[in-house]
């Protein structure tokens, strides 16, 4: 274990608080620095840049959740979000100096290898928090983590089209050093026990899916809401670049905006699963999902009001559900939250890799009325799993 945990959260003060809603953030950003500056790289490294630099980025991130995150229950998460953080100050520096497309794929594949710092940072927060109050101190980091994403984008391409794509590697891996700096002023230090091999580590995480039913549920119900955000998230420029709209990619990543509101739901849905358990607000969070493909299928390409809807419904509904299924599942073990939280979102990019594949496929054979469909028979079916968990708990 990596210490501990403080029943009555008095290892969780406000300072703590801050410093784990900044890191999930600043962490999280460095997988998504690259996507506005994909013309840019594109134009020096060649076409194939527009795929192997995003790409290489997403898999490592996969990889630390799926090997780094789970040391988080054997060693003290503070200095692992210490070392994560000073590694990826080094590889964002070997990103902004790559000569070639080789050697920046290889530096943004250990970028999101180390980013996976961001996925440490909730379990602590879940560690650390009092039961009554776990879910609104979540929601708190996991705004940090949500708005980190929106504002990677923004802050990316405006630094990208002034200064070139290396000034957005190099300030970032000063970034990274500030937020180690906080990590080590105000992270807690936690008791540590006899540490586990990683071997029997990692073999625990099956151990966790064999036997709690509460993990494979909220996993699969969360699978499928955000196979289902990718689905639509893929496709959006798409609709919204061609006519009747022809929007540039400028306007297209303006509706990313939109997500700022489903940020700031995270403390509520959080609220929300501390006063009336997780799964109402989850049942809420898929009914919002699938509203939203309804919205789009009615709307969505003739009107850019419903396309905003669309989005905004998303976003709330997904991050809702999110923070109620992360409550609850760091509530069933509390020695294993790092281990936990793999298997949520390991699942999770599974099925979100799906989703991007399914939607784009419909996108090309149906259009919008394609995607719209796959939307809602994925996010359907992960109402559908709510539901029946709630009338298997009611009889």
């Amino acid at each position: 274990m990596s210490g501990t945990p403080d029943p009555e959260g008095h290892g969780f003060t406000l300072k703590a608080r801050l410093g784990l809603t900044l890191i999930a953030g600043g962490a999280v950003a460095n997988i998504y620095y690259n996507q506005p500056l994909l013309a840019l790289l594109v134009a020096e490294f060649g076409d194939r840049a527009a795929t192997l630099v995003p790409t290489a980025s997403l898999v490592g991130y996969g990889l630390g959740i799926l090997c780094l995150v789970p040391l988080g229950d054997s060693l003290p998460r503070r200095g692992l979000i210490l070392m994560q953080m000073l590694g990826l100050a080094v590889a964002l520096i070997a990103a902004a100096l790559s000569p070639n497309l080789g050697s920046l794929a290889a530096a943004s594949l250990a970028i999101g290898f180390l980013a996976s710092a961001a996925q440490q940072a909730v379990p602590f927060a879940a560690e650390l928090a009092p039961d009554a109050t776990r879910g609104r101190m979540v929601g708190q980091v996991m705004t940090g983590l949500l708005s980190g994403i929106l504002l990677a984008r923004t802050v990316s391409g405006f630094v990208g089209a002034h200064y070139g794509w290396r000034a957005v590697f190099f300030a970032a891996g000063a970034v990274a050093l500030v937020i180690a700096a906080i990590a080590a002023a105000t992270l807690p230090r936690t008791a540590q026990t006899k540490p586990l091999r990683y071997r029997a580590l990692m073999v625990s995480i099956l151990h966790l899916v064999r036997t709690q039913p509460v993990l494979r549920r909220a996993s699969l119900c969360q699978g499928l809401l955000f196979a289902s955000f990718n689905a639509f998230w893929t496709t959006l420029a798409l609709l919204v670049e061609a006519p009747p709209f022809d929007l540039t990619a400028a306007g297209a990543g303006l509706f990313g905006v939109i997500g700022v509101v489903g940020a700031l739901i995270a403390p509520v849905s959080g609220r929300y699963t501390d006063r009336r358990g997780a799964r109402p607000v989850v049942v809420a969070g898929s009914l919002f999902v699938v509203a939203a493909f309804a919205v789009l299928w009615a709307g969505g390409t003739v009107s850019l009001l419903a396309v905003g809807l669309g989005v905004l419904l998303i976003d709330i509904g997904l991050n809702g559900a999110l923070i109620a299924n992360q409550t609850r599942v760091y509530a069933l073990v509390p020695g294993a939250r790092g281990r936990v939280n793999t298997v949520l979102f390991t699942v999770m990019f599974v099925f979100g890799a799906l989703g991007a594949f399914a939607g784009s496929q419909a996108f090309l054979m149906a259009g919008w009325s394609g995607v719209c469909v796959v939307g809602l028979l994925l996010s359907g079916s992960g109402l559908l799993v709510a539901l029946l968990e709630r009338r298997a708990k009611a009889t």
